[in-house]
C-alpha cells in the first residue's frame, strides 16, 4: 500500500501520528510513503487527480490501485487489518466515546484551525478572508474549553491512559495552527492550562518528534 501525504498538511499529519503511534505500541504498519508537494501544486496533476478528484490529502492506495482519501476513514480501514492494539478503543463503549472525541477534535479544532489559517496566511496561497478567520476564531472556543474541561482530571491523553487517534488529530491541528499563527491571537494559555499541559506532554514524546516538526 502506498500513503500520499504532505509533511504539515493537518489531515495527513493525522494519519502519520496514528502509524507513529501504531508503531510505538508494537504494530508496525509497512507503506510506501509518498510526498505530494502541495506549494507546488502537484495535488492538481492529472496523476494525483486520478487518485482523488479533488486534489486533496491523504490518499491510501491499496495494491490493486483502489485508493481512500478521507483521514479517518483511511485510519480505520488500517485499524481493521491490524486491530492490535487498538488505537480506537477496546470496546464498544471505549470504541464510541474515542471516535466521539475524535470528531470533536476534528471538526471543532482541526478543520476550524484550518479555515483560519486558510483565511489568513494561507500556505496555498488563497486570499485573506477577515470574516471568515473571525467566525473560525469564535468557533474555535467552545471546542478549546471542552476539551481544556476533558482534561482537567489529569488524564494522560483524551481518552484515558492510552494514546488513541483523538490524540493524532488534535495535534495535528495543533501544529497546523502553530505554523498558521492562530495561536498569536486566539492563544491557549491561560485559559486552557490542562490543554496546554496535555500539548507539552504530547510533543515532548519521542513518537510525537517523529512526526511532527512544531
Amino acid at each position: 500500500m502506498k500513503l500520499y501525504f504532505f509533511p504539515v498538511a493537518p489531515n495527513p499529519t493525522k494519519v502519520r501520528l496514528y502509524l507513529a503511534e501504531k508503531a510505538h505500541a508494537g504494530r508496525a504498519i509497512e507503506l510506501e510513503m509518498i510526498q505530494v508537494d502541495l506549494p507546488k501544486g502537484e495535488q492538481r496533476s492529472d496523476a494525483h487527480l486520478a487518485r482523488n478528484p479533488f486534489g486533496k490529502l491523504p490518499v491510501l492506495e491499496a495494491d490493486d490501485g483502489r485508493t481512500l482519501t478521507e483521514s479517518l476513514t483511511i485510519i480505520e480501514h488500517l485499524e481493521e487489518l491490524y486491530p492490535e492494539p487498538p488505537m480506537i478503543g477496546a470496546e464498544a463503549w471505549e470504541r464510541a466515546r474515542v471516535r466521539e472525541i475524535e470528531r470533536i477534535a476534528d471538526i471543532g479544532a482541526l478543520m476550524t484551525i484550518a479555515r483560519i489559517v486558510h483565511a489568513t496566511s494561507s500556505p496555498l496561497g488563497l486570499p485573506p478572508i477577515p470574516q471568515v478567520a473571525a467566525a473560525g476564531r469564535e468557533q474555535l472556543l467552545p471546542t478549546l474549553r471542552y476539551l481544556d474541561d476533558l482534561l482537567a482530571d489529569g488524564r494522560a491523553f483524551l481518552a484515558g491512559p492510552r494514546p488513541t487517534v483523538a490524540d493524532c488529530t488534535l495535534a495535528a491541528g495543533l501544529q497546523f495552527g502553530r505554523l498558521g499563527k492562530v495561536f498569536e491571537e486566539t492563544p491557549l494559555a491561560p485559559d486552557h492550562p490542562a490543554l496546554v499541559r496535555w500539548d507539552d506532554r504530547y510533543r515532548a514524546r519521542d513518537v510525537a518528534k517523529s512526526v511532527l516538526i512544531v
